[in-house]
């Protein structure tokens, strides 16, 4: 689907087009191997399944990543805010699953799945006239930002501009475009362009300024935006932020819907996570389980970041609970 995820310390310092990860190693290490904390009792073994299920972080170990449009300051006009807003409140995140699946797994273009989206939602409905103008909309190269730009797209165009869309790349590369107002646009996540902004401004060991609440993210995001030119409309309800899977039957057959659950009922020998070579030791991935949660799994598999090994590992029966992004694809109801 794309290459994003969120492992750092508070949300993440850097997001790029290819790296997965701040610091992280080789994808796909092999191997299984037993985790620095001990697990007693029996855990909850791997079991197979097509479906997978994302469990509730009912303690707030992740950050909030909501999906919300970023804007050079110069180009904020009130109207042009709104149309932005119109997507935001129509977005949340198992809609941002289901147009991520319309592209990853159906082969819609991104254009195409953000068109239906806007006709099934009636997001040009009420949208007022701006001051018009050419409008740049930059979008990170990966399926899900590329549709989201689409869509603002539509309602920026519905609002009297003359829109394109311009896919860039990596933060790194369009996060100065939008500052200079080269592009006007671009779809962002709260917590990530929060540390982000942040790390950029105090360096790359800043203290965290994101937080598992709304409110104090988007607080320290506009703070930290407004100082360098780029305002932000209204977060929408959609989250793309490390998430833990396991299959529908593991969940149906241990009777585990939160991490609480897991906790609780899978803490144990048989119990295996899968994720990256960096989650044992990162504060959102294993060692934030640990932390918050009190889970210890018997052994942890290294494969990937979110990726297809992860997924694969789920579904095979090779691994009990793993790392996903919770607006991927994979996740769709169907």
């Amino acid at each position: 689907m794309r290459a994003r995820t969120h492992l750092a310390v508070g949300a993440l310092g850097v997001l790029t087009a290819a790296g997965l990860l701040t610091g992280c190693g080789d994808a796909g290490s092999s191997g299984t191997e037993a985790p620095a904390q001990g697990a007693s009792g029996a855990g909850c073994a791997p079991v197979a399944g097509d479906k997978l299920v994302v469990l509730t972080d009912d303690k707030k170990l992740q950050n909030t990543d909501n999906v919300l449009p970023a804007i050079n300051a110069k180009a904020a006009a009130p109207q042009l805010v709104a149309a932005l807003d119109k997507v935001s409140a129509a977005l949340d995140t198992a809609k941002l699953i289901e147009l991520n699946r319309m592209v990853d797994v159906d082969r819609k273009t991104s254009k195409v799945a953000a068109q239906e989206f806007a006709d099934a939602n009636g997001l040009t409905g009420g949208i007022e006239k701006g001051p018009g103008g050419a409008v740049t909309v930059g979008a990170a190269n990966f399926t899900e930002s590329e549709i989201i730009a689409e869509l603002y797209k539509i309602v920026l165009t519905a609002g009297g501009y003359q829109v394109k869309v311009q896919t860039i790349g990596s933060r790194e590369l369009y996060e100065p475009a939008l500052e200079k107002g080269e592009i006007q646009v671009v779809p962002e996540y709260a917590a990530t362009m929060a540390e982000f902004l942040n790390t950029k401004a105090n360096g790359k060991d800043a203290e965290p300024v994101s937080s598992p609440e709304l409110d104090k993210t988007i607080g320290a995001l506009k703070a930290a935006g407004d100082k360098v030119g780029i305002t932000f409309g209204q977060p929408s309800q959609a989250q793309d932020q490390n998430a833990f899977a396991v299959t529908k039957a593991f969940a149906d057959k241990y009777q585990v819907a939160t991490l609480s659950d897991l906790a609780a009922k899978c803490s144990g020998q048989a119990t295996v996570l899968a994720g990256p070579p960096e989650c044992p030791q990162r504060a959102k991935c294993q060692a934030g389980l640990v932390q918050v949660y009190d889970f210890k799994a018997g052994s942890f598999s290294s494969l990937d970041a979110g990726g297809p090994q992860t997924k694969n590992a789920l579904k095979t029966g090779a691994a009990s609970v793993g790392l996903v992004l919770s607006s991927d694809a994979a996740l769709a109801a169907s």
